[in-house]
């Protein structure tokens, strides 16, 4: 990618990401973490200065790399290459799926194969997306990940509530109406 390209990508993110708040009404308490985790230096580093306007941005050159970040940080989305040495990316993505399920995963890669976009959606990944990406295309999905993951939060926590207001006297009352 050329300068000029990634200067209109970051251009680019910053009003979809300004317009998406006017539209919702919503204000950012606290970025969302996203971890780039790509061997390649230029498409890592591309990716983080598309994001980092709106995002809270950090990167990983290596699977291990990754690991390790996730378990001492929290991170809310990872974007992740396939091809890399060391752990391969779907190794990568069964661990982070296996022990933090709740972290969105997008893979982004070079062999964008049929088989593989499905073994990766098969280990958890929300989305797969071929190199080289449309930096218009890498935002909206980012963008999608996390309006999904607020979804799921919010189920939680609502299912929570409800757990928390009934309280066993109800529970027993329903009970012995069914019978």
């Amino acid at each position: 990618m050329d300068c000029l390209t990634i200067h209109l990508g970051i251009k680019f993110a910053m009003i979809f990401y300004k317009t998406t708040i006017l539209i919702l009404g919503v204000k950012m308490a606290q970025k969302r973490s996203v971890l780039v985790v790509d061997d390649e230096l230029g498409p890592r580093e591309s990716l983080r200065m598309i994001l980092k306007p709106i995002y809270d941005v950090h990167t990983a050159a290596n699977g291990q790399e990754a690991l390790q970040f996730i378990n001492r940080e929290k991170i809310d989305l990872v974007t992740l290459d396939l091809k890399m040495p060391g752990i391969p990316g779907l190794d990568v993505l069964r661990e982070i799926k296996k022990h933090q399920e709740d972290i969105e995963v997008i893979v982004i890669t070079g062999y964008g194969t049929l088989a593989n976009a499905m073994e990766a959606i098969r280990c958890g990944a929300v989305d797969f997306i071929s190199k080289p990406f449309n930096v218009a295309d890498i935002v909206a999905v980012i963008s999608r990940s996390f309006e999904r993951r607020n979804l799921k939060e919010k189920v939680k926590n609502l299912g929570q509530k409800i757990k928390e207001s009934l309280t066993t006297e109800d529970i027993c009352k329903e009970d012995s109406s069914t019978h």
